[in-house]
């Protein structure tokens, strides 16, 4: 573990499978934090969903499971059995945080709820990921991402204008959940370090996603006007879309009236400018249908290299509308490090590296994703079990 890290001497506890408490967990390994992943014998379901694969000396392992685990250590426990919950109460007593993702009431049943743990361990944080929260009309529904969007309200502004909502391409309501968790665990743990009190954080898919909503959400609470679909399109600023090129189409973002008018120099129509029926950005939105034929139509005549060589140099936001493999190999994407590699197997796993940079205290991939039990033996010897009865609680169906 590196020294310098910002959560170094941290302990996780992770009890989450999937995505949006890996991920959440994946983030405090990233800054230093000795993430414990405590999967069932079977693993993480993850591990099985592919393809894609990542496949090296024989083995497969799902790109999936790859995303969200890095810098983790891997036990094997049962926590149906006896010794499985034993060893992990014991590891929760050493533990700064943990983190789960069953349903209400799932890790009572094995006696590690909040309650539970909270008697050895009064300064432990404890984070429980669910998808409608610890109490509600709902609370005892699976929480999934895809209905999560769905029920949220995400997927109804999401897709073309006309025709059926769509989902977004990555599980963003699993994502929102982690980044939520992460950011407020270490709130949590800042709590706990000061006082020795720790708490129950009560995280819901349902919850964060309606915060994702942000402006959406408090122009349907300040007025009567239903959130619409508009494609690619800005339910408030214009022109803030895509728009097609003669040999495909671009991003073009502008903000304000200043953008707009350098953008009018740079199409070659100042008079666009002076127009009534496109003068303000109140303006332009009210008349968008007629000021977007006009802008297609000239977009239409030169390359998108073209447009966008021109608009950038004007200081116009616009970009490439890329694939995702585009997007990875971009030179400035290359520039800035987010691609980088982890020794696997027999080979070089490459993985989106950590994203923030910390002048002090960086973030780093340190391990590859673990293997299941990887690191069983490892972990029970740290806590006091010799080898004899490791092997004895692997016979009784206790460990891996």
């Amino acid at each position: 573990m590196t020294e310098n890290a910002a959560l170094s001497g941290v302990r996780v506890l992770d009890f989450t499978r999937v995505l949006a408490g890996p991920f959440c967990t994946m983030l405090l390994a990233d800054m230093g934090a000795d993430v414990i992943k405590v999967e069932s014998l079977q693993g993480d379901d993850t591990r099985q969903w592919g393809p894609p694969w990542y496949e090296s000396a024989g083995e497969q392992v799902s790109a999936y499971y790859l995303s969200v685990n890095r810098n983790k250590r891997s036990i094997a426990l049962n926590l149906k059995h006896p010794a499985g919950q034993q060893i992990a109460r014991e590891l929760a007593a050493q533990s700064d945080i943990v983190v789960e993702n069953l349903k209400p009431g799932g890790m009572s049943a094995f006696g590690l709820g909040y309650e539970d743990l909270r008697v050895i361990q009064p300064a432990l944080v404890y984070a429980s990921i669910t998808g409608y929260g610890q109490q509600g009309l709902y609370s005892e529904r699976p929480g999934y991402d895809f209905v999560i969007q769905a029920q949220s309200g995400l997927m109804s502004i999401t897709g073309p204008e006309t025709g059926e909502p769509y989902k977004m391409g990555v599980a963003i309501s699993d994502v929102i959940a982690g980044l939520f968790a992460a950011t407020s665990i270490l709130a949590a743990l800042r709590h706990a370090e000061k006082t020795g009190v720790g708490q129950h954080l009560d995280i819901s898919l349902l919850d964060t996603s309606l915060a994702a909503l942000v402006n959406i959400a408090s122009g349907a609470l300040v007025s009567s006007l239903p959130a619409e679909r508009y494609g690619n399109a800005h339910p408030s600023i214009v022109p803030y879309q895509l728009f097609d090129a003669e040999d495909g189409p671009f991003a073009l973002a502008v903000g304000n009236d200043r953008q707009y008018a350098a953008m009018c120099s740079v199409i070659g129509r100042p008079d666009l400018v002076t127009d009534a029926r496109f003068a303000t950005n109140p303006d332009r939105v009210a008349n968008r249908d007629a000021l977007i034929g006009i802008l297609q139509t000239i977009f239409r005549t030169r390359k998108a290299e073209d447009w966008l060589d021109a608009l950038l140099k004007a200081g116009i936001p616009a970009g490439p509308l890329n694939t995702v493999q585009a997007a990875l190999h971009d030179p400035h994407v290359q520039a800035r490090g987010i691609v980088q590699e982890v020794s696997f197997l027999d080979d070089m796993l490459k993985m989106i590296g950590p994203v923030v940079g910390f002048s002090e205290t960086p973030a780093e991939i340190r391990a590859a994703p673990p293997r299941l039990g990887e690191h069983t033996d490892t972990i029970l010897q740290g806590i006091g079990y010799g080898n004899e009865a490791i092997a004895q609680m692997r016979e009784r169906g206790g460990i891996l």
